[in-house]
């Protein structure tokens, strides 16, 4: 079965049971240089893997940028 989650703003469908890592992989997107929020609360990056996603819930991922 598949679910329903918001990644900034935008729908994405994933397997259910999806953990985080898994998202990621799934939008091509690296690990290096992000960090991940679930409602409001960043998960550290060692809790990637077990972290497992809901339906329909509000994921924001932030990419770190260089310049000045």
């Amino acid at each position: 079965m598949m679910m329903t989650v918001n990644v900034n703003n935008e729908v994405v469908r994933i397997p259910e049971k999806s953990p985080l890592s898994f998202l990621l992989s799934h939008l091509n997107m690296s690990a290096d240089g992000i960090a991940i929020a679930l409602a409001n609360n960043v998960v550290p990056k060692s809790e990637w893997e077990t972290t497992q996603l809901e339906e329909n819930q509000n994921i924001l991922i932030i990419k770190a940028t260089q310049g000045g």
